[in-house]
């Protein structure tokens, strides 16, 4: 008992070996699990310290392991029960049996797709199916192996594919999307991360306008059932 005491003493310093450039902003409409919008991407840039030494061989793998930390969770401190969106709020969890961002740690571990890896003044690995905010502390990077990690017969408990709700966009929106010179890439990261049904459990008032944050772009939509309508793109603004 006595060495367990002194264990538990002990702390880690644990350092960013780099940072995630991402097109979503804040949290509202960010995927809430890694490959649910393929076509989200992001670069993650290693700190000088990490040079092309660091990533030789990885590009020999499809998906790598990201390990960060959910800076935007932090100042929430964490609780040992959580509840968990998929079962609508009203039943609570242990937070070892989430996925949520209020950890004691506030370590997350995401599975992402690798796109590319280029190396110039610094590192940058580019992924997809991200489930990561702009400026998230990445902490570790390590290849996946199929071979001893998929499990696809594994039990999910609650956590089940999602039915997607349908994407329509007005035709103000359309002509938005030409008059901003935002292509089909934007157009299908907006229609991915919507169907996803991004809103929080607690608001889902038909009339009520929602407003999802990409890259400098503002999109407002609103709900009504199943379907989604996405009814303008602005600049974002600041609230």
């Amino acid at each position: 008992m006595n060495d367990f005491a002194e264990i538990n003493k002990q702390q880690w310093l644990i350092k960013p070996i780099g940072y995630v450039h991402s097109p979503y902003k804040q949290k509202f409409g960010l995927a809430r699990q890694p490959g649910l919008v393929p076509v989200a991407q992001a670069r993650i840039e290693l700190l000088p310290t990490f040079n092309a030494d660091c990533v030789r061989g990885l590009e020999e793998y499809d998906y790598i392991w990201v390990q960060f930390v959910f800076h935007g969770a932090i100042n929430d401190g964490w609780l040992p029960l959580i509840r968990p969106p998929k079962l609508g709020g009203k039943e609570k969890k242990g937070v070892f049996a989430t996925r949520s961002p209020h950890r004691p740690n506030h370590l997350g571990l995401s599975l992402l797709k690798l796109e590319e890896i280029i190396i110039a003044d610094t590192v940058s690995i580019y992924v997809s199916g991200i489930d990561l905010l702009d400026q998230t502390p990445v902490i570790d990077i390590k290849p996946y192996l199929p071979f001893v990690e998929a499990k696809t017969h594994a039990a999910g408990s609650y956590a089940q594919a999602r039915e997607l709700l349908q994407v329509d966009w007005s035709a103000e929106a359309l002509q938005q999307l030409k008059d901003f010179f935002l292509n089909d890439e934007f157009y299908q990261l907006v229609s991915q991360s919507l169907a996803q049904d991004p809103r929080p459990v607690h608001q889902h008032h038909k009339d009520k306008i929602f407003v999802m944050n990409l890259y400098d772009w503002d999109i407002l939509f609103q709900v009504n059932g199943s379907i989604v309508v996405v009814t303008m793109i602005r600049k974002h603004i600041e609230v």
